[in-house]
């Protein structure tokens, strides 16, 4: 695969305490898409003194619409579909060239590692995603507080994987799960318990998910033996689990 054929993009706002480091990972490319939510911080000046960025302004309604806004400033065959705190390891670019796709392809999934604070895991609860695929069979979606892209074709695994590695500030992180966890919410009310996944049908449960995430991580997942990071990838997820809890009972009551 020839590099000029892809365009990353990227979604921002107030991402200045991540987004130089993804940037000086994307130095082949010839230009970058940037939809930016109208960030208050330096973000854009950071943006700024990166000559292949081409901004794009658009209010935030939702995830999925931002991405779809930004699939449709790309001229190229294939998009790179990055978040702001995602830190391409320095193999997946050469893989990128050996890259041969047949026609019936749409896109490559790629595997994580979790950072805490620029500290990388060897294990993490962060899913696979399909991050490059050919423009023109991709379109986003809403699911929950996050969102997905869908593509009309197969994908296939790439071997090298993205640090995700979000270096903003505890507050900011809470007041986000907090939004995250009201939009979960109504997403496992509209739900059918028997439509959900197992994930989804403890979260439904209310009560047994913190406990369920705190073991899970701490010996399954073996943070116990991480130190420090370990530790705090682990209260992180029990928090954003007690915060979906919390907003699951609270419309309960209401």
């Amino acid at each position: 695969m020839n590099l000029p054929d892809i365009t990353p993009l990227i979604l921002t706002f107030n991402e200045a305490p991540n987004i130089e480091r993804t940037l000086a990972r994307l130095s082949w490319a010839e230009k970058i898409i940037v939809v930016d939510s109208h960030s208050t911080d330096e973000t854009l000046d950071i943006l700024a003194r990166h000559p292949a960025v081409e901004v794009h302004f658009r209010a935030f309604d939702s995830f999925a619409a931002q991405c779809n806004f930004g699939l449709s400033k790309v001229t190229t065959e294939w998009v790179l579909s990055l978040d702001a705190d995602y830190v391409l390891e320095e193999t997946l670019v050469d893989e990128f060239r050996t890259l041969s796709p047949l026609k019936t392809l749409a896109g490559y999934r790629v595997r994580f590692v979790t950072c805490v604070l620029g500290h990388p895991l060897k294990w993490g609860l962060y899913p696979q995603r399909t991050v490059l695929y050919r423009k023109d069979v991709a379109s986003y979606v809403c699911d929950g507080h996050a969102h997905r892209v869908q593509l009309l074709g197969p994908s296939e695994q790439l071997d090298s994987r993205i640090l995700h590695d979000d270096r903003k500030s505890f507050s900011r992180w809470l007041s986000s799960q907090d939004k995250y966890a009201l939009d979960e919410a109504k997403k496992l009310e509209a739900t059918p318990f028997g439509d959900m996944p197992l994930q989804d049908q403890l979260r439904s449960l209310i009560i047994v998910a913190p406990f369920i995430v705190m073991a899970y991580t701490l010996f399954v997942r073996g943070m116990i033996f991480q130190g420090l990071p370990g530790w705090y990838y682990v209260f992180q997820r029990v928090v954003a689990e007690a915060l979906l809890s919390l907003r699951l009972i609270e419309r309960k009551l209401l």
